[in-house]
């Protein structure tokens, strides 16, 4: 089985707006992202709304990172590709179709507004809280269609990266965050995930998450594990499935590893991007780590 080369190779430059890094996220839209995400089996979220929620909030938070007071500026290409009934951008409104988007351009095309409730302190000291609604852009929906079509999505994201690459030789190399929640059924991914593993530039290899939802009540999470060892069993044998993930998941950068420390994770430099069975919170976090690759200028 082929499987990523893990010698640990860093990038050696900043992400600058005249230098930009790229984002691409690979989401399963399968069937099974209907499923129920998270405890509440009744009233919560499906595995797809869940995901599409965390994305949605984490573009909204990459665009605000780069707002500076000249505008937005450019730190990064985005791409977010979706597989389940079709391999394909999962843009939606005037980004529909395009695969690498500018943030500025992300910025100024979301698909629609919707309304969000948060509930907030009343104000008056006494820590009583009380609803408060806004409404916050979309760029994608929740899909849940099709089956699992790994292997196609992970060679399109190969090409997608790979052609990014050829003409961003001195740029901070990209990260890749695969979320998913069950097994490919278009064939092995070993030899694509090992393959998209191994792309880099002159200033060294992209960073690949991979990101495994929970498809059981009460799974015990795996947080950036940094050993094989720490991976669930089957049988007595380690989870052929879960090793496949971790055994092609890069490590985690330096600034990633301080952005974990901020977050209460005291991570080894052998930890890898990956998690298993993440319930939403999970997601939250592991996007929020696998989003903060290195220092902009």
């Amino acid at each position: 089985m082929s499987t990523y080369n893990s010698t640990a190779v860093y990038a050696s430059s900043d992400i600058t707006r005249n230098n930009p890094s790229c984002f691409l996220f690979l989401v399963d839209q399968s069937s099974s992202m209907a499923e129920p995400f998270g405890e509440d089996r009744v009233n919560g979220q499906t595995k797809a709304e869940g995901v599409a929620l965390a994305l949605n909030n984490l573009l909204r938070n990459l665009i605000i990172t780069c707002s500076k007071s000249d505008g937005i500026r450019n730190y990064f290409d985005i791409c977010v590709i979706g597989y389940g009934q079709t391999v394909q951008p999962a843009w939606g409104g005037a980004l529909t179709g395009q695969e690498l988007v500018p943030i500025r351009d992300v910025a100024n095309n979301y698909a629609g507004m919707i309304e969000k409730v948060d509930m907030v302190d009343d104000g008056f000291g006494f820590g009583q809280l009380i609803p408060k609604k806004t409404k916050m852009p979309i760029w994608v929906q929740p899909t849940a269609k099709g089956s699992t079509l790994m292997c196609t999505a992970l060679r399109y994201s190969y090409q997608i990266l790979a052609e990014w690459l050829l003409r961003s030789a001195t740029a901070f190399p990209p990260v890749v965050v695969h979320i998913t929640d069950g097994e490919a059924t278009d064939g092995d991914p070993a030899p694509y995930l090992a393959a998209l593993a191994g792309l880099g530039n002159h200033n060294g290899r992209l960073t690949l998450f991979n990101v495994h939802l929970s498809s059981r009540r009460q799974a015990e999470p795996l947080r950036f594990p940094d050993s094989a060892d720490a991976l669930p069993k089957i049988g007595g044998r380690t989870d052929p499935y879960a090793k496949l993930l971790w055994e092609n998941s890069t490590y985690l950068t330096p600034y990633m590893r301080s952005v974990a420390w901020e977050n209460g994770l005291m991570l080894t430099d052998r930890s890898r991007a990956f998690v298993l069975n993440a319930d939403p919170s999970l997601l939250v976090l592991a996007l929020e780590i696998g989003t903060r690759p290195g220092a902009m200028w």
